[in-house]
């Protein structure tokens, strides 16, 4: 900003500088030249499910007239020592493993193959040069294992003790034929779900604009905060990520912003085709979002508040619309070829429209949904922002 006349009895004249409104220029986004992909459901892949059922109902039984085995569940005792010293974190009372799974030393439960129940085995082992200990890495040392209990994974038969278990079916024949019916929707969902995702990016393909800095920015902001939400769902901490990865606030926000790019463009594509189409957003759908809202953030003030701001309100208009007009696009699609089979959503109607975790990061930041500075400004606070990119401009009291 640049004050251009400030002097007592005069007005207050000021030159600023502002980002517009992007302009996009769509290219084709209808005559893609691919089509929805159904992965088929065949006897083999109800075969896989029902052999996951069985893992899923296993049981664990002692093993009493075998040595070990790879798959086997083991709790064993270790002591490890370097040059006859030992070392910290280089024993255990118990260790559950199941040997096999690679969770400690490579080559470590590769000894346990063959030992029986009560048996003590010494070893020797060297750590990788990429040990994450680094006084241990590259380095040898010695372990003293004794076998204390294993056991294995017993399936159940499929009779029908277990095809009760899993559902309330007659009898195997019946569980095989939902499961397939449960596997062919979830193949037509996913369909539908991909072939969506190749649309808008077909779209964006063809599209050309020139993104404002300040709507990448903003979107970077977004997505660091999701990313903390998902850290602190698994107890960690910005510093103590940041303490452990090496990469500071300014590095993180250099790693999302190509992504943060790409969303931005996906989010004005859809919302200008949207506006070719001529796809509105009734308040009422707006205001049905909203007491959702009111459900689902419930005790979240901060969350609430933004939806029902008119920023908020925009947020929501725009999510709805850039959601419907490429349901709209799919549904075209499948109208205009009729021999197509059908590929309804899994529950057969519109999925969640706003994403709750993007929902509350938009909120966090306060931010401006970027499809909706496409829509012209219809409020009377605000004033139109011209098309030049500087403007000279009386300031007015009030």
């Amino acid at each position: 900003m640049e004050i251009v006349q400030a002097e007592e009895g005069k007005p207050l004249i000021f030159k600023a500088t502002v980002p517009i409104r992007p302009e996009v220029q769509l290219g084709d986004y209808r005559n893609f030249p691919f089509a929805p992909d159904i992965d088929a459901v065949d006897d083999a892949r109800v075969d896989q499910v029902v052999e996951e059922l069985r893992d899923q109902n296993a049981t664990l039984a002692p093993v009493e007239d075998r040595p070990a085995k790879k798959g086997d569940y083991a709790v064993i005792k270790y002591d490890g020592t370097r040059d006859g010293v030992p070392f910290e974190g280089g024993s255990a009372e118990r260790m559950p493993l199941i040997i096999g799974e690679d969770r400690l030393v490579p080559g470590f439960e590769d000894e346990l193959v063959g030992m029986t129940v009560d048996e003590t085995k010494g070893f020797d082992i060297t750590f990788p040069e990429d040990y994450g200990e680094e006084t241990l890495a590259g380095q040898p040392a010695h372990f003293e294992v004794q076998l204390r209990e294993l056991r294995e994974k017993v399936l159940p038969d499929i009779d029908d003790d277990f095809v009760k278990s899993v559902g309330d079916f007659v009898d195997e024949a019946e569980m095989r034929s939902e499961i397939k019916k449960r596997l062919e929707r979830n193949a037509l969902d996913k369909a539908r779900h991909q072939f969506s995702d190749r649309i808008i990016e077909y779209a964006v393909a063809n599209s050309t604009i020139d993104l404002p800095d300040i709507l990448i920015d903003q979107e970077v902001e977004v997505m660091h905060d999701e990313f903390r939400g998902a850290l602190a769902r698994q107890g960690i901490s910005d510093e103590a990520y940041e303490k452990v990865t090496g990469k500071s606030h300014e590095d993180l926000h250099a790693d999302f912003r190509p992504d943060a790019e790409k969303r931005v463009r996906v989010l004005l594509v859809l919302s200008r085709i949207a506006e070719v189409e001529g796809l509105t957003i009734s308040d009422a759908d707006v205001q049905a979002e909203i007491d959702k809202a009111r459900e689902r953030y419930a005790g979240d003030t901060k969350t609430l508040r933004y939806f029902e701001s008119e920023r908020g309100r925009n947020y929501i208009r725009s999510t709805l619309r850039r959601s419907r007009v490429v349901e709209q696009l799919v549904d075209d699609w499948l109208a205009a070829h009729p021999d197509h089979p059908a590929i309804p959503h899994i529950e057969d109607g519109p999925a969640e429209s706003v994403d709750e975790e993007q929902a509350r990061s938009v909120a966090a930041v306060d931010a401006t949904d970027p499809g909706s500075i496409l829509e012209p400004d219809t409020s009377e606070s605000t004033t139109d922002v011209p098309s030049d990119s500087t403007a000279d401009e009386p300031a007015h009291a009030g």
